[in-house]
């Protein structure tokens, strides 16, 4: 910590005042956040032992799965139990801890939905190179690289906030831990920091969404030369992806390319794609898949077969 921090403790404003509000909130976000664990937890085993979906795109879809799963359990835990707490309090390194790993599981899983927009580029445009292309290695090495995007960003946001004074007050205007909220209890001028993250975090979160957005486009003008069999299918998957990518990159586009200011519709804003989104991506996933729906009655229905048996 940097050596003129008389802070050591945060305390956090939370979602709500209301007590009543809160309690409600935690009725309604616990169920949430198991549906979250437990949808892309069912992904993630269900692709790890089917044998029918061994192909890329359920490889980086049971890592996206897993991510998910990181990225809501940085923030969700710890704001449902607040819900019941009179006082919410975070350490200062527990709050800077919670920004590594929330932009660390954030970008990784921005980085893997780009990877899954080129290999569904290469299955679609370059259907007979597919195979040689998006070769279990070159799967392994592009997750890889996901994470260690995700990992040089979040060293990148610490790195500019851990020099930062908080003198006091110590009060942060938000339910967890981000880089808006904190930047405005330190007690200097956070102007270039902010450009910094301009740069790290919106610029990079519009430039993602442009290239994905572009490849979707790039795929579906290739879609024309398709049977008409071959277009439905492809047409299906594609708009799953698009689907949770307009979900995931349309919130976080809105926060960080402002400057480092707080409104009070960031929270709301907040809640849906640390809360809500998570949950999305597994029922956005398999309603529009066959595939993974017969594999996960398949393995279900074998496992509740023996248990019977």
């Amino acid at each position: 910590m940097a050596g003129s921090n008389n802070v050591t403790e945060l305390i956090i404003t939370g979602l709500f005042q209301d007590p009543e509000v809160q309690r409600v909130c935690f009725v309604l976000f616990l169920p949430v956040y198991l549906a979250t664990v437990v949808g892309n937890g069912l992904i993630v085993v269900t692709v790890n032992i089917s044998k029918s979906l061994h192909s890329p795109m359920y490889f980086f879809l049971s890592y996206l799965s897993l991510v998910e799963i990181c990225y809501s359990s940085t923030v969700v835990p710890k704001f449902i139990n607040d819900l019941l707490a009179k006082i919410k309090t975070i350490s200062l390194k527990g709050c800077l801890a919670q920004i590594f790993f929330f932009h660390f599981f954030g970008v990784t899983e921005i980085l893997l939905l780009a990877v899954m927009a080129y290999d569904r580029y290469v299955a679609i445009c370059k259907p007979l190179y597919y195979t040689a292309i998006m070769s279990r290695p070159v799967c392994h090495r592009l997750v890889v690289g996901s994470w260690l995007g995700g990992f040089f960003h979040s060293i990148i946001q610490i790195f500019i906030t851990i020099p930062l004074p908080f003198c006091g007050p110590n009060v942060i205007d938000h339910y967890f831990c981000d880089l808006h909220p904190l930047f405005k209890i330190s007690c200097t001028d956070t102007f270039v920091v902010g450009i910094i993250m301009f740069v790290n975090s919106g610029l990079f979160s519009v430039f993602s969404f442009l290239f994905l957005v572009s490849s979707y486009i790039v795929i579906l003008f290739n879609l024309r030369n398709h049977s008409a069999e071959g277009r439905r299918k492809a047409l299906s998957t594609c708009a799953s992806h698009i689907t949770v990518v307009i979900l995931f990159f349309g919130p976080a586009i809105f926060l960080y390319l402002r400057p480092a200011s707080t409104y009070t519709e960031d929270k709301l804003v907040a809640v849906f794609y640390t809360v809500i989104t998570p949950m999305l991506n597994p029922i956005i996933y398999t309603l529009r898949n066959a595939e993974v729906k017969n594999a996960i009655r398949k393995l279900w229905g074998k496992k509740v077969n023996s248990r019977i048996g």
